[in-house]
């Protein structure tokens, strides 16, 4: 246990560190591609930090020998989008307050965001979501052919946010770490920089994944519990690191951006892996996450469109995940 937890605790750090990397890398490279800010955390840093944990999907679903490693798959699906639902903004949240705390209460709790344009994302998420979930609850001869609706609405999706410039202001940019004495870095740099970053987040995502599984079984928690708690937090980590990265540095903008991305990308590649090489049919605990993402992603969308949206009910959004851990402990017990 002793190695367990020093794993645990060093793939943490090494994901904070290799994060402090990837985002001042992929600000670069969304400069460099004339990309806005908001562009920049929707389709750039999430595309590359849900790698991880769609390349667990894609492993348990493609390559899984048995129902039970397929299941995992389809956990990993829908766990994706509810932590990034509930936990990531109530970091976000979180984080703003902390960060905060000296300031007013107006300046405190305000939000420097575009929000309506993050209210259109979370209803892009939740039309497809509901989908999602109500393909979870039937069983027809095609349905694996839908998954490339799935691949075909998040392709759709990139193409709308890269020509949505949108009002964003052109965001400070901190010198390219691995050149901090080059004001106008190369794209080569900028690539080496943000590939070599993401590849170190994937390895360090992938221990700290299956540390957190072991720490859980050695806790008494079986096996499909642990999976099913446990591993979309670890597996989303990453995003949830950069989006307290860019908070720390006075960018809400691009952490917002990058959760709202990332929740697209959850809905859909992964969900189309699912569909294509499993069954795709929900048990209790899959359908109970799926409800309280859409109960999460109706509240954010409703906030987010009348422009009321501040840190204290991104914050206060993360309880609905403990609604979800309370019903999967009780139904397994």
């Amino acid at each position: 246990m002793f190695i367990t937890f020093l794993l645990f605790f060093l793939s943490a750090a090494t994901i904070y560190f290799a994060c402090e990397f990837f985002v001042n890398g992929v600000e670069w490279l969304g400069r460099r591609l004339n990309l806005s800010a908001t562009a920049t955390g929707t389709v750039l840093a999430a595309f590359g930090t849900a790698l991880p944990e769609s390349a667990v999907t894609f492993i348990a679903v493609v390559f899984g020998n048995s129902p039970q490693q397929k299941d995992i798959g389809v956990g990993a699906a829908m766990g994706g989008p509810l932590v990034l639902a509930t936990i990531a903004y109530a970091v976000v949240g979180l984080a703003l307050l902390m960060n905060r705390r000296k300031k007013s209460l107006a300046e405190r709790y305000t939000i420097t965001v575009d929000q309506k344009r993050l209210s259109r994302d979370q209803a892009w998420f939740l039309v497809i979501f509901v989908v999602k979930a109500g393909l979870g609850l039937v069983i027809f001869s095609f349905k694996p052919w839908l998954g490339v609706v799935f691949l075909a609405a998040y392709a759709a999706y990139v193409w709308r946010e890269l020509r949505d410039e949108g009002d964003d202001e052109e965001e400070e940019l901190e010198p390219l770490k691995i050149r901090p004495h080059d004001a106008n870095p190369t794209m080569a740099w900028v690539a080496l920089q943000t590939v070599a970053a993401l590849t170190v987040v994937a390895i360090a995502a992938h221990t700290f994944v299956a540390q957190i599984e072991l720490i859980g079984v050695a806790f008494g928690m079986a096996p499909h519990m642990a999976a099913l708690l446990l591993s979309p937090i670890a597996t989303e980590l990453p995003e949830i690191m950069n989006a307290l990265i860019w908070v720390k540095q006075g960018k809400e903008r691009l952490a917002l951006a990058n959760i709202s991305g990332a929740m697209m990308i959850q809905a859909t590649i992964p969900s189309a892996l699912g569909i294509f090489f499993t069954p795709w049919l929900f048990d209790g605990p899959l359908i109970s996450a799926a409800v309280i993402t859409m109960l999460a992603v109706v509240a954010l969308f409703a906030l987010f469109r009348r422009g009321v949206m501040d840190s204290r009910i991104l914050l206060s959004v993360g309880l609905l995940y403990g609604v979800f851990v309370g019903y999967v402990i009780w139904y397994f017990n």
